[in-house]
């Protein structure tokens, strides 16, 4: 048997995308002014996560941000011409790069940055639906967290699931509740289980996303959240290294040396002990993250994104994995 018969294909969103669509699907993140999060706005916390500076995780997010911010009760929402502009001039963008670089025909519209659901109904409608009628969009991709969510939010998200691709991606980041209390994200490891149950049992497809290297966590720790987050029957899966970026809360304790960020070594050992405890219908979206501009203040690993794949792809196919 040659070696390339020994490799094991990790099965990726692409490949799934590819059997149900029969070609590649391109996500196109969005990034919509005005939405914030409730450990943001004295909702459930202030301050965010100690991790989040949100710009640096949202490449389309646009520079000049206005000063209404949305939130479930509001009645009304005078910047919704305005969001629904920048959702389409965004789209619009990227498709056309996309086409361009890599004959892009099919796509899905994710909304990335904050928390996608913490808004009025006759917003989310709007915007949502407005996605869904631009030309070769086969679905969405909503990100959010579990307290954000309702029964009418996923319900109404149900309906769309009928004749489109829906994904609901819920940052879980870890299952240990002393490390959300922590990183101050505003609620506990029961109220996230039972929010991906729930949406689960409604039929929706559900993306988890964890992160490696939170505060105190050993890898076993790691491992454990990636243990409990595949009980819950999730469709696929996010990791991402803890990276430490200026204007966050994460800042002033890594200055301090109270906070060291994980090793490169530790986290692809990790990635590739997480490789081999997925179920074989559990999707990987991304195994590592990182940026390469003058915010990123540590760990040096994390500003050479293609170093870091070459590294994790090496990696597995040790294991017997090709990424």
């Amino acid at each position: 048997m040659s070696v390339k018969n020994q490799v094991k294909p990790v099965y990726t969103i692409g490949r799934y995308f590819k059997n149900k669509f029969g070609e590649k699907v391109y996500k196109i993140p969005i990034s919509i002014s005005g939405f914030t999060c409730p450990n943001i706005d004295g909702t459930v916390a202030k301050g965010g996560c100690t991790f989040c500076e949100n710009d640096s995780f949202s490449p389309n997010l646009q520079k000049k941000k206005p000063t209404f911010k949305l939130h479930p009760s509001r009645e009304e929402n005078p910047y919704l011409n305005e969001q629904l502009k920048q959702l389409e001039v965004q789209f619009s963008a990227t498709k056309h790069k996309l086409e361009k670089k890599f004959g892009a025909n099919k796509f899905i519209v994710y909304f990335q940055s904050f928390t996608n659901t913490f808004a009025p109904m006759h917003t989310l409608k709007a915007l949502y639906e407005r996605a869904l009628e631009f030309d070769n969009v086969v679905g969405l991709s909503i990100g959010t967290r579990t307290d954000c969510v309702t029964d009418e939010i996923l319900d109404y998200l149900v309906k769309l699931s009928q004749n489109k691709e829906i994904w609901v991606e819920y940052g879980i980041q870890s299952f240990y509740d002393i490390t959300l209390e922590e990183i101050n994200r505003g609620h506990d490891c029961a109220s996230m289980r039972d929010w991906i149950i729930r949406t689960k049992k409604k039929g929706l497809k559900v993306c988890g996303h964890l992160i490696y290297g939170l505060p105190n966590e050993t890898q076993e720790m790691m491992l454990e959240s990636l243990r409990q987050t595949i009980d819950l029957k999730i469709d696929s899966i996010k990791f991402h290294p803890l990276y430490v970026v200026k204007n966050t809360m994460l800042t002033k304790e890594y200055k301090k040396g109270n906070f060291v960020p994980i090793s490169e070594e530790l986290y692809v050992d990790t990635i590739v002990k997480s490789i081999q405890m997925l179920p074989s219908n559990i999707s990987v979206q991304r195994v590592t993250a990182g940026i390469d501009d003058p915010t990123l203040l540590s760990p040096n690993w994390c500003r050479d994104k293609h170093q870091q794949m070459l590294n994790i792809r090496k990696a597995l196919l040790k294991k017997g994995f090709y990424y």
